[in-house]
């Protein structure tokens, strides 16, 4: 039972995040998978969905949101940590931001380099080192930023790496992160197909979050909505997809496993194009880290 005083304890609930094996970046630990380089070889797949017309209305939606809240972009300076190959940094410095992307995935960071091309030369500046490894002092970077921008990225791990993440800022920090399970029309299809076991309850690491922003006086915007991504992808890319988040959801993968696997993808798309449907709750929430009073337009 929860004793009342716990929901109010923030070292209680920064232990409870240390030590929660299930969180997203955990399981992916688990399933041998090292999140800074998850996207390396579908990097190319990942920049076609930033940059399609689904993905962009996507971060225009995103944008103009955190917009109305009062955030300006033209000439602010910006620290985009996890940038991928620019889905935000690009459309930040198109409306006049100056921005320092950090991506250590190599070839998420050239295709980065490749899309800031027609930019104006300074626009964005591309860092390939990893968060975990920068010394904020050292860099230069605390307090450095008008706005610290990281979405749906595997640095936040708990509330010591939210702390680095805001130190760097000083005025605003964006974060988002997942809220709950993610739906997956294939693995829905597949699991009972490969197991009888049920599928685990995911927690949702947006409370962790809040909770603390809550307990340690913070000024914050936040919202949850339901997001929908389509594409259309090969059936080999189909199966590397879903034998990856088989090993995330914690099964044993082994040979009888992936033969099935295999055998469903053949059987319902003889064509070789698979289309794979992935929805599930985001949180978003925006951090006044200078001027913590409501907006007015």
């Amino acid at each position: 039972m929860v004793v009342m005083s716990e929901l109010f304890d923030a070292d209680n609930w920064e232990k409870a995040w240390r030590n929660d094996s299930n969180t997203g970046v955990n399981k992916m630990k688990k399933a041998g998978i090292d999140p800074a380089h998850a996207f390396d070889k579908k990097a190319t797949l990942f920049n076609e969905q930033a940059f399609s017309e689904e993905g962009k209305q996507r971060s225009k939606r995103i944008l103009n949101w955190i917009e109305g809240q009062g955030v300006a972009f033209d000439q602010a300076s910006i620290l985009d940590i996890g940038a991928a190959s620019g889905g935000f940094s690009v459309p930040f410095a198109k409306r006049g931001a100056v921005v320092t992307a950090l991506e250590p995935c190599v070839p998420l960071a050239q295709l980065l380099e490749q899309n800031n091309a027609g930019l104006a030369e300074g626009k964005i500046r591309i860092v390939t080192e990893a968060f975990e490894h920068i010394d904020v002092d050292a860099s230069g970077w605390r307090n450095a930023f008008d706005v610290v921008f990281v979405s749906m990225c595997p640095v936040i791990v708990d509330w010591e790496s939210v702390e680095k993440v805001l130190s760097c800022g000083r005025k605003f920090c964006y974060i988002s992160l997942p809220v709950g399970g993610r739906e997956h029309n294939l693995i829905d299809d597949i699991w009972t197909l490969v197991t009888d076991q049920p599928r685990k309850k995911e927690h949702l690491e947006m409370a962790y979050l809040l909770q603390l922003l809550l307990l340690k006086g913070y000024a914050y915007e936040s919202l949850v909505t339901r997001e929908t991504k389509t594409t259309e992808v090969s059936r080999e890319i189909a199966f590397q997809d879903v034998m990856n988040w088989l090993s995330i959801f914690g099964l044993s993968v082994d040979e009888p496993m992936r033969r099935t696997v295999r055998d469903y993808l053949e059987r319902v798309y003889p064509a070789d194009k698979v289309e794979i449907r992935e929805s599930g709750r985001y949180g978003k929430v925006l951090i006044r880290l200078q001027d913590q009073h409501m907006y007015t337009r």
